[in-house]
């Protein structure tokens, strides 16, 4: 580790007022992209706390870095198999399997959704992050469904705005452990970085502001689960897993964070294999024209089967 990762940064008066990313670039020598992207994963903390990449500073606070930049290696294109359900000169919109990671990173050099996209839209490799180029949000190696993908830079800041004015309209199917007491809901609760696992997210004070909010579609009560839509108003990692699980009904299949690893272990389908969480409908203004684009993605197979072993919901 080099002597900015082991020791925290002090501070100094001459940076006071300045930005959290600008005032880390200038102390370590990484360029802002690499320090907005330790920040967003909770891999830089003021005074022990995760903080906003345009967090002011004050003279005398302590800044931790958890972690370092990866070494800038841009993908190149690989062939793999990639289903596009929406495409236009702007934008894409892929339906994600489980198991696909969306993006080079640690341990996942090859064989990624941007390694498949370059292969088939080479256009994007300039566009927005040149480690992860095109992409604007993210789901989870082993959540499916649909995700949004920029072809120009004008359409990704486009983009990239409208989800963080939270104009986007991204809803999941979940099926969780346990049946809610109110038929809809609200889970509105910050979320970091675990400190007791870092490769975790947890609900914790001082973690950035997250807000579901949920639908319960149909119960189980003979098996102790439901199903729900769940809808993002904020993009934080694990958001929809974190939040389920921290009002006691986590997703069934997410094992990471207290699901259970099957409906029923003494059912024929045992054991799911992967979190019960489809990206299930994504709408958002065409960044070209603002004409709306709504679609939605059926479940795939190995869930839809889930459902069918669980028989007839209960009716109201």
């Amino acid at each position: 580790m080099t002597s900015a990762e082991s020791e925290p940064l002090v501070v100094p008066a001459t940076l006071e007022g300045e930005r959290l990313d600008r005032t880390v670039a200038m102390l370590t020598g990484w360029s802002r992209a690499e320090v907005q992207a330790l920040v967003r994963d909770g891999g830089v903390l003021v005074s022990g706390r995760p903080a906003a990449k345009s967090h002011r500073l004050r003279t005398g606070e302590v800044i931790e870095l958890l972690d370092r930049p990866p070494v800038a290696r841009p993908p190149t294109a690989e062939p793999v198999p990639i289903e596009v359900v929406y495409e236009d000169p702007s934008v894409l919109v892929v339906d994600k399997p489980a198991g696909l990671v969306v993006h080079p990173g640690p341990g996942h050099a090859h064989g990624t959704l941007v390694h498949g996209l370059l292969h088939q839209f080479p256009e994007i490799a300039a566009v927005g992050d040149p480690e992860r180029p095109g992409i604007v949000h993210r789901l989870d190696r082993d959540t499916s469904g649909l995700l949004a993908v920029a072809r120009t830079d004008a359409a990704y800041h486009s983009l990239v705005d409208a989800l963080s004015t939270r104009v986007v309209d991204r809803r999941y199917l979940a099926l969780v452990s346990g049946i809610p007491d109110a038929t809809r809901g609200a889970i509105d609760a910050p979320i970091g970085r675990s400190t007791r696992r870092r490769t975790r997210m947890a609900v914790r004070e001082g973690g950035r502001p997250a807000r579901t909010t949920y639908a319960v579609l149909a119960t189980w009560p003979e098996h102790d689960v439901s199903l729900l839509e769940c809808r993002l108003e904020s993009g934080r990692t694990h958001q929809v897993r974190v939040h389920l699980a921290a009002i006691g009904h986590p997703v069934v299949g997410d094992v990471a964070y207290g699901g259970r690893s099957g409906v029923d272990a003494s059912s024929s389908h045992g054991a799911l294999g992967r979190p019960f969480l489809h990206a299930s409908t994504l709408g958002f203004d065409h960044p070209a024209d603002g004409h709306p684009v709504a679609l939605e993605s059926p479940l795939p197979p190995e869930l839809a089967r889930v459902l069918d072993g669980l028989g007839p919901p209960a009716s109201d």
